[in-house]
């Protein structure tokens, strides 16, 4: 639905925005009353960075990890409860917004690639051209109503042109944000970044340099952010084949939220130091995860033929010698792989010793060789040959996992406090697997995403239900 209603802003000539108002609607069954969630789009703007790029900048040198990467927009949503109006400096829906604009205007001028446009396989033009920015109103709901029995259908409508998971090449923005004000006070920052120029590491220090800035803007203080882009100096293409860039795998998959508190996660961990030592949270839990969704799979296809194949991302940065600083922007991650062989036991801990042996193997014999740059190039061709060993297999099914725990996802203070709420939205990625820490740090949510045949069957799963809670109340 349009109107004929014309909103256009400007801020010191950094904001254009020539867009009416639209709606969109979902249907929701809450408490077992029906209500229609709206969302009005009040404005859309392009926000540019406060300060033009310097010419010397213009042009932003992808990284050989950057250029294989796929084109896929990551989203993650941030809500943040009402804000108390007795607060002394307590600022509108409306103030809140243009402080977000400001904000993120002034932290472009540091992270200028992300205001740019992608040139071709191996290379970002800087022409600060700038990222979307909308603001929406959101009737007929309240944010303890959305925390209270999250749905995917409803987190899909906080972020802005359907973006979230989305890798067509012919969308040129690469950085959206939707800002989503609640009638009852709450709100939602909606962002999705282009995974070609930005990795987890990334896409957080951004959010939280942005929030810093808009926080200290509030003070009338000044943050200024230090982002380092190096990558492409680190991981040059030297004479490395360019490979097709990656696809992903999508299918008719469905996305379940799963939780799992501290004391589930310690049951986990007690289970399989009975013989194995030190496992981490996030290796019992991806672990006992695989498991249950190896089961589905034996349990839908009637059969143990198939061998499987566990995709596990790590961040570069920290395990490279010398390591990188956590401030290098840009994607800097590869990955290690768990197999399992058909009609094989899948146990627990063989499972979590298997991610253990093979990180350490991966991080061991390549990793920390990848900043010697005479060794780079070749290290990295047999990386790559090693990679693809367990993908020769015939009846082969893949499973992938992406951590985000351990990063500061919470820390994002714009100015008026700390969300009370990070997630992710449901994606058609096939047998992705995604996890990141609850608000108090010790809990880990994880999102499957299943055939919806096998999830059918992993979310009935008792064994799983008796570590997990199947998408309970973010209250």
């Amino acid at each position: 639905m349009w109107s004929s209603h014309i909103i256009a802003s400007e801020f010191q000539g950094h904001f254009i925005s020539l867009h009416p108002h639209h709606l969109r609607f979902v249907i929701l069954n809450l408490c077992n009353f029906m209500t229609t969630m709206e969302v009005e789009i009040i404005s859309r703007e392009t926000i540019k960075p406060f300060t033009s790029t310097s010419p010397h900048n213009r042009t932003y040198n992808l990284s050989f990890l950057e250029q294989v990467n796929p084109r896929t927009y990551v989203p993650v949503v941030y809500f943040y409860p009402k804000e108390a109006s007795e607060t002394p400096d307590f600022l509108t829906g409306g103030d809140k917004s243009n402080q977000l604009k400001k904000s993120l205007s002034e932290t472009l001028a540091k992270y200028y690639p992300f205001a740019g446009r992608i040139r071709d396989r191996v290379s970002i033009d800087c022409n600060d051209d700038g990222v979307t920015f909308v603001e929406a109103r959101i009737k007929n709901i309240e944010l303890s109503e959305i925390l209270e029995h999250p749905k995917d259908e409803v987190l899909d409508l906080l972020f802005t042109d359907n973006l979230q998971w989305n890798d067509d090449s012919n969308i040129n923005v690469l950085l959206a944000v939707q800002v989503s004000f609640f009638d009852c006070g709450g709100m939602a920052v909606g962002i999705c970044m282009s995974h070609k120029i930005a990795d987890t590491s990334t896409m957080i220090n951004f959010i939280n340099d942005w929030a810093a800035v808009a926080r200290n803007n509030k003070k009338c203080d000044q943050y200024v952010p230090s982002p380092e882009f190096i990558s492409a100096t680190v991981f040059p293409r030297c004479d490395l084949p360019l490979s097709p860039e990656a696809m992903i795998e999508k299918s008719n998959c469905v996305t379940k939220r799963f939780v799992f508190d501290a004391t589930k996660i310690a049951a986990l961990k007690a289970i399989v130091t009975e013989k194995l030592q030190n496992p981490t949270r996030v290796e019992a839990v991806t672990a006992f995860i695989h498991s249950r969704a190896i089961s589905a799979l034996r349990s839908t296809s009637g059969s143990s033929s198939n061998p499987t194949t566990f995709i596990q991302t790590v961040n570069l940065r920290a395990r490279m010698v010398p390591p990188l600083p956590q401030s290098s922007a840009g994607s800097m991650i590869w990955f290690f792989t768990v197999s399992t062989a058909e009609d094989s036991v899948v146990e627990l801990h063989d499972l979590v010793g298997q991610m253990k042996q093979r990180k350490t193997k991966f991080c061991d014999t390549y990793v920390r060789k990848f900043r010697a740059k005479d060794q780079w190039p070749s290290i990295f061709k047999e990386c790559i040959q090693e990679s693809r060993k367990p993908f020769s297999k015939g009846n082969l099914v893949i499973y992938r996992c992406s951590s985000w725990c351990r990063f500061p996802v919470y820390e994002a203070d714009f100015g008026w406090g700390k969300p009370i709420w990070v997630t992710i939205a449901s994606c058609a990625m096939k047998n992705a697997v995604f996890m990141i820490d609850t608000r108090d740090g010790e809990g880990i949510e994880a999102y499957v995403n299943l055939e919806k045949q096998e999830l059918d069957v992993f979310e009935r799963d008792a064994e799983l239900l008796a570590f997990a809670s199947l998408n309970p109340s973010v209250i």
